[in-house]
């Protein structure tokens, strides 16, 4: 397996299981590029922005598979960046549908973790985290991919998404 891609809405544990997971594997974890740029610029973003960040996450993933220290565990990459435009714009651009260096397995984050503010997180309430939920799994579902559900809190969660890439290993 080259690529597992952490998916899901913001403050499900993502951002703290990607490098968790790449030193067990003894593989390498790509950050979230969109995080560093909303530091960097604020979180007034555009369309043209959505584009930038994951093509520039897209070109990071490709440069660490081309090193061939696998698996390559992604804190998020353009698929997720789509669902993002479709909950900032209701809308996405077409670079996002043409692109399709997909990851080899998904891992949908769960929403059974509590929201926290860290400046950059947008979607709160309840409606908007179920929202996105949403429209999470249905990117997927629409894609094709394989994924698989994690849920759980604290040890549960990292042992659920541990298993998770084993079955995908097993059957792959």
């Amino acid at each position: 397996m080259r690529t597992v891609c952490l998916h899901g809405p913001e403050s499900t544990g993502k951002s703290t299981m990607a490098p968790r997971l790449a030193r067990h594997f003894d593989g390498q974890c790509i950050a979230e590029f969109g995080r560093t740029y909303c530091e960097a610029f604020g979180t007034d973003l555009t369309m043209a922005d959505l584009v930038m960040i994951a093509s520039a996450h897209d070109a990071k993933t490709t440069a660490a598979v081309a090193t061939g220290r696998l698996p390559v565990i992604l804190d998020t990459d353009p698929l997720m960046t789509a669902v993002w435009a479709d909950m900032m714009f209701g809308r996405r651009d077409t670079w996002f549908d043409a692109w399709s260096n997909t990851a080899d397995l998904y891992l949908l984050f769960d929403i059974d973790l509590p929201w926290e503010d860290d400046g950059t997180r947008m979607f709160g309430s309840d409606a908007a985290r179920r929202r996105f939920f949403e429209l999470s799994r249905a990117e997927l579902k629409r894609r094709g991919v394989p994924w698989a559900l994690v849920s759980g809190t604290d040890s549960r969660r990292y042992l659920n998404a541990l298993a998770a890439i084993e079955r995908a290993q097993a059957t792959g």
